[in-house]
């Protein structure tokens, strides 16, 4: 069982809520938040940590020095990543791969050092958009629907270009995969879907669904992008809450949890299209904004994504507990208690 947990990528959304909630469930543990703080509203956290008694180290997974400054660790959970699906395709690369790629090799090297478990954040963007756009589906009123499939299991081919995001996590996930053979540290590999909740400091390209709660209580104009502008483009969503709970599980028994990979999210059950996150949005929210059609397809879109996790549903009884108008529910709660903070946070980015 983990002594002193390193949470890389301590100060960010998934990162900042791991470590409160961990500190919170396990107060002999010690939880150690490790963030460079370059995204902004990163610093927003800080408090949150404080209060919670997790010691923060001003640090960046690019710099091995740093990585390796730290203390012995029992355990490592590698959240820190640049998260944009469009990184790089309007700028150089050069922050995503040392972020992503460099970082977990950092952070693997420092699991040598201490024979520490490691579980490692990946991404549903491993899978190839060309191949999950050629998935047979049909319309409906309010979404696209899969005609043939559940969603997207572990073992979906992963031959085609999958953004440069993408790219960098499944690289990194090979990483880590191998580390584990040759070295036989405990790793699990979480390949998450949308991950939603309070304290996200949601855009355009990275937290879609705070990001339109926020339009929504802020009156900002939005826009459907691709696929005919209809917002019919469906993704599957899970409460940050539910994987605190899954990552828990994982870090109290690494030997259960070694050698794994795993699809982490809510499938067809928790989803929503963007048409109908407009709809909840609007109810939670009281306001109508406009949404408008934008001219051109984003970079590596897909139209429906959602995840097939019955490999990790035949490992544990753990199944995601928040549904996605509950998600939104609590978006909506904590942008109205830190609207200010929030908008100025998002605005000055």
């Amino acid at each position: 069982m983990a002594n002193r947990v390193v949470i890389t990528g301590g100060s960010g959304f998934v990162g900042a809520n791991l470590c409160v909630g961990l500190a919170e469930r396990h107060p002999e543990w010690e939880i150690v938040a490790f963030d460079n703080l370059k995204r902004r509203g990163s610093e927003l956290n800080l408090p949150r940590l404080r209060a919670a008694g997790v010691r923060f180290v001003h640090g960046d997974v690019r710099s091995p020095g740093d990585v390796q400054a730290l203390p012995k660790v029992d355990a490592i959970v590698e959240c820190s990543a640049e998260p944009s699906a469009l990184a790089g395709v309007h700028d150089a690369p050069d922050y995503l791969v040392q972020s992503n790629l460099f970082g977990a090799y950092h952070c693997l090297e420092l699991a040598r050092r201490d024979s520490a478990q490691v579980v490692f954040i990946s991404t549903s963007r491993v899978y190839p958009y060309g191949a999950l756009d050629a998935l047979p589906y049909h319309e409906v009123e309010t979404r696209f629907e899969l005609t043939d499939s559940p969603g997207v299991a572990e073992d979906f081919p992963l031959e085609g270009p999958r953004t440069l995001y993408g790219a960098t996590k499944l690289a990194a996930e090979h990483l880590v995969t191998d580390y584990a053979a040759v070295l036989g540290i405990p790793t699990v590999i979480n390949r998450c879907g949308v991950i939603a909740g309070p304290w996200q400091m949601g855009k355009v390209d990275q937290g879609v669904f705070t990001y339109w709660v926020l339009a929504h209580q802020t009156q900002r104009p939005l826009s459907y992008i691709g696929y005919g502008g209809v917002g019919k483009q469906v993704r599957d969503l899970i409460h940050v809450d539910d994987v605190v709970d899954l990552i828990d599980l994982q870090l109290s028994a690494p030997d259960e949890w070694a050698g794994r990979l795993v699809n982490v999210g809510g499938g067809r059950e928790i989803s929503l299209s963007l048409a109908e996150t407009t709809a909840l949005c609007r109810e939670l929210t009281g306001n109508t904004v406009p949404v408008g059609v934008a001219d051109s397809d984003r970079p590596g879109d897909v139209r429906i994504y959602l995840t097939d996790a019955s490999r990790l549903y035949a490992l544990t009884d753990w199944r995601p507990r928040r549904s996605a108008a509950q998600t939104l529910e609590d978006i909506a709660r904590w942008v109205r208690e830190h609207e200010a903070l929030v908008v100025s946070a998002l605005t000055a980015s």
